[in-house]
């Protein structure tokens, strides 16, 4: 069973009346078909041009952890090098710290290190050391400031044993680990992380969240995170606030807490107890719920009963079934309760996008 109660949120840094680090404005992109005109003059089939982005806005505060979910082609890539200057939008616009990423795109790369998920831009013949110096100079540090920081990024990642392997011989998880060096490199303001534990195994992805969590709870230099991941787990533990992206629109926008809330309006829950007269319980329980459906099961083995029952949000049901156990010579041992997660939320919303799309 599923304790919200205990499920380890991100305690928020971020200035809800501060400025925003992040601010993207009515972002639509298309993609033009290829090729346009000489297939029409060969009279060649042609798809209609992709719509990967639809009117997007929203911010993201200073020193927050945003995540973006959603499925396979929704558009949280496109989105993530939109804010990083890589794609320019068809409509709308990007601002980082107060730069125009179109206009002042030099400026807002001064400002945000990305972290791909498909990264392409490694040479593959060099070492992760040499990798990392080569793209080092290219923010202007210079050679004793460079080793030095990459140093650190090597310990901090704990990848020094690769740091004078080539990039060819790495492992998919460890090439998503010196990506992620490479956008720290700079010390950037705001780190813009696509899937940053992709491929990585259990202890090397707790590593990474952990790092994540600790860059935002730097008050000397306090970083702003954009994370985009199909981990819904590794979402709820770090992020503040997540968008939910689904067809090129932000379906909704919350905290993870609020979002799993607004799922659903009712939680099932759990009591295990232990009674000398069970009897005595379970007739306590009729005579005070005569509306109420409950299951009682005694543990195969033990001495303990398990209780289950639906009630609504903050209601005062599981205080009067708590109290009428007491009354009736039960000892409470666990309370769990199971809500709506982030799956559950993001099914609901691909569910209605898919019914919408049959309804055309």
């Amino acid at each position: 069973m599923i304790n919200p109660e205990k499920v380890s949120v991100a305690t928020s840094n971020a200035n809800p009346n501060g400025p925003a680090a992040i601010c993207v404005d009515h972002i639509s992109k298309i993609y033009p078909v290829p090729f346009l005109r000489l297939k029409k003059a060969f009279r060649r089939k042609f798809k209609p041009p992709t719509e990967a982005l639809r009117d997007v806005s929203f911010e993201v505060r200073e020193g927050e952890i945003f995540g973006l979910i959603g499925p396979n082609g929704a558009g949280k890539t496109t989105l993530t090098r939109i804010i990083a200057t890589l794609i320019q939008p068809t409509d709308g616009n990007v601002l980082v710290k107060g730069h125009d990423s179109v206009r002042d795109d030099e400026e807002v790369r001064r400002n945000v290190g990305l972290a791909s998920a498909e990264e392409r831009s490694f040479y593959w013949r060099l070492t992760a050391e040499q990798n990392l110096l080569f793209f080092a100079r290219l923010y202007g540090l210079n050679g004793r400031q460079a080793k030095q920081r990459i140093s650190e990024l090597f310990a901090l990642l704990q990848i020094q044993d690769l740091a004078r392997r080539r990039f060819a011989e790495f492992s998919t998880g460890n090439k998503q680990r010196l990506a992620v060096a490479r956008a720290m490199l700079a010390n950037p303001p705001i780190l813009l992380l696509d899937e940053p534990t992709r491929s990585l195994d259990p202890i090397a992805a707790a590593r990474i969240r952990a790092m994540i969590k600790s860059l935002t709870q730097d008050d000397a230099k306090r970083a702003t995170v954009f994370l985009t991941s199909h981990n819904l787990t590794e979402v709820e533990e770090l992020c503040d606030r997540v968008a939910i992206i689904g067809g090129g629109e932000i379906r909704a926008l919350d905290t993870p807490h609020n979002l799993r809330a607004r799922h659903t309006e009712r939680e099932q829950v759990t009591i295990t107890f232990t009674a000398a007269d069970a009897a005595n319980v379970e007739n306590g329980l009729r005579d005070n719920f005569r509306d109420q459906a409950f299951t009682l099961e005694r543990m195969p083995d033990t001495d303990e009963w398990v209780l289950k029952f639906s009630r609504k949000f903050e209601d005062e049901t599981l205080d009067h079934v708590l109290r009428t156990l007491q009354n009736n010579g039960a000892v409470v041992r666990r309370v769990d309760s199971e809500r709506a997660t982030l799956l559950d939320v993001l099914e609901s919303y691909e569910k209605t996008e898919g019914e919408a799309k049959a309804d055309k």
